[in-house]
């Protein structure tokens, strides 16, 4: 455990990034060994140790899968030696794992069976997913012995399927070169089942390694078998995962879920509920156990099962719960099981109400519903906001223009090595070639293309504009399609980042938010200034010339700030407008009104709280309230919080009081280290935090802030903290 998980944090981070490397607690192994036995038995009247059934861990990683299972007794001593020799397989792909695999597995046996030395010939060096991608071995003649057990493996009928999979979806950026591998019949297969069945509109994380691993072993057990898997829990109620619960439920006969929780990418509350995570710091995302099982004369079909440890749990208790069980059968003799029947959406958990699809979607990109506004847009994405955004107008322009020049550079470097005349090894040459020293450059695909090609930029002052980073947060922003990833329809929401346009937005948040957020804003935000949020505004500007469409598909609106050559026109739609007048026929009603009616309506907590399962899968749709005098209530209510949140800066303050250090009173010598702020804090210590109290740095304290302040909630937490 010591050698595999902390050398291969400190050693090889890409690898342990990519591979997603921890190391599988014991009592979790245990659990799902034990599990799978018995539903062998219920299901098949075998065991783990009868003839025929073989088993396989494909990502064995240090072999604890086997090793606890040579370990557990649950293989009979007179079925054990044929089991070891024939009937028990493993794949690894990291060299240094496979050899610790290999000899834990072989140690365990003899520890057990005693008597001579027995090599294990069950293990395979290889990438699993790859070896199934291969008519043949392409390095059969170098390693043939290996290669001889990956034949004899892939011919085999496997019955069992455990393990811990990998959960990477790719690298988090492009100066790591840590991009998944592809495997194209693999993803082929995601592409017709899981994609094919899915209502939304982003399928990236459908190819994660570990829903890879869920498609791979369920073709690879065929009609009947158990895959047993300890995995990253997403896909229970990701809207993007709707597609493969939706084929999990088809294909399997019964499935057993054990949430073990410990989502830490959450915050707050919701963190604290989350409780421990049970791979400790290798990975922050929720876990749980899942037993999959194809039985094709099994009485029943898609039975599901479900069982969620409980909030506010630490990884130590967590792990005695799941030990104290021991197996799905234990937890059927405590608090029971859920069972769970789809919704014909495919949702398992947090099952939406289905009156709210029968109000005006906010926005349909498909453009086969009625909607309210006519377009809509993700904030920007930059893809390198340490160089792209900045509070500091001079810092920003420093840093922009050092990083364009080094790019400047590295395509020099690169015609001089590998001239344009030949473009397939220039091509090839590319990714390994450039310099990906993070303090010198943010590297995309996009940039990397262009790099190719032996494109050349320059900085342009006329792209730094003002920009929305976080909730009541501006900084200057570079925008410019080059240096930013993807602007999306930003610049006809907000053509020169704002400078040149009188326009504002609504940003709520996006399908697959956990805490369902809104915020108005003034200036083109950024991806991330209210989680996963699409943007719709009051009005759109189009350039009155027309223009070619851009590789990404959105109109190529100059940046220049000349309004002369923009034309402004309505975001809400004629049908959105006619609908509403409808609900209000006494009612004089403008676009404006419902702008604002949308705002008001969004930050109702009796619609967040009824609706808050469907929030958290789609896009808001919008209610009639009952009466006109209801409507115009708020109307202007959406108003008022509207030019609040976008002219907070402008908003006389609250009267905190200073306990210590006035804050517009700064030492004239050095007011930069007057201010700075490291981490701000409450007054106290847990559990008896005062809040309203808040010590802003070791030279500013404020007191007398409102406890309601806390209320009012973006992304999760309050504002100031968020």
């Amino acid at each position: 455990m010591e050698l595999y998980d902390k050398f291969f944090r400190n050693a090889f981070p890409r690898m342990t990034e990519r591979l997603g490397i921890v190391y599988t607690p014991v009592e979790v192994v245990d659990f799902i060994i034990k599990s799978v036995d018995e539903v062998l038995r219920s299901e098949f009247g075998q065991t783990l140790g009868s003839r025929g059934v073989h088993i396989l861990d494909p990502f064995t990683g240090t072999g604890t899968f086997i090793t606890r299972l040579l370990q557990s007794g649950l293989i009979k001593p007179e079925e054990l030696e044929h089991k070891y020799r024939h009937e028990i397989h493993a794949n690894e792909i990291v060299l240094l794992a496979y050899y610790i695999a290999a000899i834990n597995i072989e140690a365990a046996y003899h520890g057990v069976a005693g008597g001579e030395y027995v090599p294990f010939e069950g293990i395979c060096l290889t990438d699993t997913f790859q070896l199934y991608e291969q008519e043949r071995d392409l390095i059969s003649d170098l390693m043939a012995d290996n290669s001889n057990r990956r034949t004899r493996q892939k011919e085999l009928d496997i019955r069992v399927i455990v393990g811990n999979p990998p959960y990477s979806v790719g690298q988090g950026s492009a100066n790591d070169n840590a991009a998944n591998v592809q495997y194209a019949k693999l993803d082929a297969r995601i592409r017709e089942t899981y994609a094919a069945n899915s209502t939304a509109t982003l399928s990236k994380g459908l190819y994660d390694s570990y829903i890879r691993a869920i498609r791979w072993a369920s073709d690879r057990i065929g009609d009947a078998g158990v895959v047993a898997y300890v995995s990253n829990a997403g896909w229970l109620d990701a809207k993007t995962a709707d597609g493969l619960r939706k084929c999990l439920a088809d294909e399997f006969a019964s499935i057993h879920v054990f949430h073990l929780r410990g989502n830490q990418r959450s915050s707050g509350e919701r963190s604290r509920r989350e409780g421990g995570k049970i791979f400790g710091s290798g990975s922050r995302t929720p876990v749980a156990i899942t037993i999959l099982v194809k039985n094709p004369t099994a009485s029943e079909q898609g039975c599901i099962r479900f069982h969620d440890i409980g909030d506010y749990l630490t990884r130590e208790e967590k792990l005695a719960i799941v030990a104290k069980f021991g197996s799905i059968g234990g937890i059927e003799g405590v608090r029971g099981w859920r069972s769970i029947a789809p919704d014909c959406y495919g949702d398992w958990l947090d099952q939406r109400d289905r009156d709210f699809s029968n109000f005006i979607a906010l926005g349909d990109k498909r453009g086969t519903e009625a909607r309210l506004f006519e377009n809509f847009s993700q904030g920007i994405l930059t893809a390198r906001d340490t160089w792209a955004y900045n509070p500091s107008l001079t810092s920003l322009s420093k840093n922009m223009k050092s990083m364009i020049d080094f790019y400047g550079s590295e395509v020099d470097r690169l015609d001089a090595a590998f001239p344009m005349a030949n473009r397939k090894l220039r091509d090839e040459a590319a990714e390994g070639f450039i310099n990906t020293d993070p303090a010198k450059i943010s590297w995309t695909r996009a940039l990397k293309s262009d790099l190719a090609k032996g494109k050349k930029f320059s900085f342009e002052d006329s792209c730094i504009s003002p920009s929305l980073y976080r909730p009541f947060t501006r900084q200057w922003l570079y925008f410019n399609r080059t240096f930013n990833e993807m602007v999306y329809q930003m610049p006809r929401i907000f053509p020169a980042g704002g400078a040149a346009a009188d326009n504002r937005a609504i940003c709520a948040s996006g399908s697959g938010a956990k805490d369902f957020s809104v915020l108005m804003v003034a200036a083109a935000p950024s991806f991330d200034a209210v989680q996963k949020a699409q943007c719709f505004p009051r009005y759109l500007y189009d350039e009155r010339t027309a223009n070619a469409e851009s590789s990404q598909g959105d109109l190529l609106v100059s940046m220049a700030s000349n309004e002369g050559s923009l034309g402004r026109r309505d975001a809400i739609t004629d049908v959105g407008l006619a609908h509403f007048q409808a609900a209000y026929p006494d009612e004089t009603v403008t676009k404006d009104d419902l702008f604002y009616y949308v705002y008001g309506l969004l930050h109702s907590q009796d619609y967040r709280d009824r609706y808050a399962d469907n929030l958290s899968k789609e896009l808001p749709r919008i209610p009639a309230v009952k009466t006109a005098a209801d409507f115009r209530a708020f109307v202007e209510a959406g108003r008022k919080l509207g030019d609040l949140h976008c002219d907070y800066e402008s908003v006389a303050p609250h009267p905190v009081q200073f306990l210590r250090g006035e804050i517009s009173l700064a030492p004239p010598d050095n007011p930069e280290r007057f201010y700075r702020v490291e981490q701000m804090k409450f007054a106290g210590k847990r559990p008896n935090l005062d809040k309203t109290t808040v010590v802003y740095n070791a030279n500013i304290t404020m007191t007398g802030i409102p406890l309601e302040a806390y209320d009012y909630v973006v992304n999760g937490g309050p504002p100031w903290n968020g």
